[in-house]
């Protein structure tokens, strides 16, 4: 493995990251809803899944998904059923005024969790990536380093993304025009979860 590879695999990361997409959209409106702080617990809830994912790649997991496909049938309908429960709790809370009291920093971080945990598509996203990028004779250490990597590249990225939106200006543009922000997030999620219950 060298610098290259890491170069490439860094790049490729960041475009996936601000793909429009469930994780995407859960780490902005957390941010922009619950305040600073559970932004950034919703984006390490994010980041450690999304780490995880690209691990079991590493380990051959998406092998583990072609031997045993309803392994990633049962992980593909809990993620779609969860997308869609968020989709409608957003939806009926949209004219509800912003509650005073912030998210607490273990629930956005649960949310952000379960939200990267029930797409098994990224680990197979992940493995088509790494097979094209990484040789196919990686060390322990190696895979280690790639996943922490990973893991750092998230975390910075999504305190950046809580730091930038929870800043007067984004906030105020916020609570102004909630109602048509959380039914387009509304909207957004349960479009993501049905493409990810009725996909391949």
């Amino acid at each position: 493995m060298t610098l290259e590879h890491i170069i490439a695999f860094n790049a490729v990361l960041i475009i996936s990251i601000l793909s429009p997409g469930a994780a995407f959209l859960m780490a902005v409106r957390s941010s922009v809803s619950g305040g600073r702080r559970a932004g950034i617990a919703t984006g390490m809830g994010l980041g450690l899944i999304a780490s995880i994912w690209t691990l079991a790649a590493l380990l051959g997991m998406d092998a583990l998904f072609t031997l045993f496909p309803w392994a990633f049938a049962v992980l593909k309908i809990c993620g779609a059923a969860y997308l869609i429960y968020l989709a409608i709790k957003t939806w009926r809370g949209a004219n509800t005024p912003l509650n005073a009291a912030p998210k607490a920093g273990g629930r956005a971080f649960l949310d952000g969790f379960l939200v990267n945990v029930g797409n098994p598509k990224s680990v197979l996203f992940a493995a088509a990536v790494l097979v094209v990028i990484f040789p196919p004779d990686l060390t322990g250490a190696e895979i280690a380093f790639i996943t922490l990597n990973h893991l750092m590249l998230e975390m910075i990225f999504y305190t950046a993304c809580a730091m930038i939106l929870t800043a007067p200006a984004a906030r105020a543009a916020y609570l102004r025009t909630k109602p048509v922000i959380d039914r387009t997030a509304a909207a957004l999620l349960g479009l993501l979860g049905l493409r990810l219950l009725l996909g391949r």
